[in-house]
């Protein structure tokens, strides 16, 4: 049960009460109706299983640790789960949500296509038929990454190659009203030759054409992708924390 001083039905109220800002419009996927509320100037929702966490929120940090606190202890939330929050902390949240893991990140959009970048002609759209190279580039070189081949919230993959190898890729991942990068990468032995900018560049014009917001997120200690992508026009940012719960 969700305690707040609103509660909110569907996806067309919680656009409304976030103000349709950029984030609030990538996170609410189309064709799906969650539930949601606004409480003390934030507004916070809960997502179906498909789209990966639990749920989020936009505003002061506060009132959606409380709401999402209440919903674990209602037995609406688990272990194992994660939610989407405005930045917070490891104080804020004691006493309050177990987090078996924080991570700090930036949601980062653009309204305008990129700046002409070197090589940016060589990002193609790939096929069913790359899912073998993608599996094994992104192995070696981002395992961290949740973006894999065959994940049901992929529209399409983009890439780089170098003769017969695919040397940089990334994900166009959107399910809302934003376009959204995800998955960047490039092979370990072809950094430091501009081939990130090139396909983020590539990426980005080609959403730009689609989409009046283009987005992405980066984590917040990685200074050089950040400032490649202010370069690259991503201007704006709304400050982020991942609280897998624990």
């Amino acid at each position: 049960m969700i305690t707040a001083d609103q509660v909110l039905a569907g996806r067309d109220a919680l656009l409304a009460a976030a103000g349709h800002h950029p984030y609030a419009r990538h996170a609410l996927w189309r064709g799906h109706e969650p539930r949601g509320w606004r409480r003390d100037g934030t507004v916070g929702w809960l997502l179906p299983p498909e789209q990966g966490p639990a749920g989020g929120a936009l505003g002061p940090p506060g009132p959606a640790v409380d709401v999402f606190a209440g919903l674990v202890t209602a037995g609406e939330l688990r272990a194992g789960q994660w939610l989407h929050l405005p930045r917070t902390t490891r104080e804020e949240l004691a006493g309050r949500l177990t987090a078996a893991r924080l991570d700090d990140w930036d949601f980062l959009w653009t309204t305008e296509p990129p700046p002409p970048q070197p090589e940016e002609e060589r990002v193609v759209r790939l096929t069913e038929a790359d899912h073998p190279a993608l599996a094994e580039l992104i192995e070696e070189s981002f395992p961290a990454t949740t973006s894999r081949p065959g994940d049901p919230r992929i529209v399409d993959w983009y890439g780089i190659r170098d003769g017969d190898r695919l040397v940089a890729c990334g994900a166009d991942r959107t399910r809302g009203d934003v376009g959204f990068l995800a998955g960047l990468t490039v092979a370990a032995d072809r950094r430091g030759r501009g081939l990130g900018a090139a396909l983020t560049a590539g990426m980005t014009r080609a959403l730009s054409a689609r989409y009046d917001h283009v987005a992405l997120g980066v984590y917040t200690d990685n200074v050089g992708a950040l400032r490649l992508y202010r370069r690259l026009g991503y201007t704006g940012s709304a400050a982020r924390s991942s609280v897998h719960l624990g």
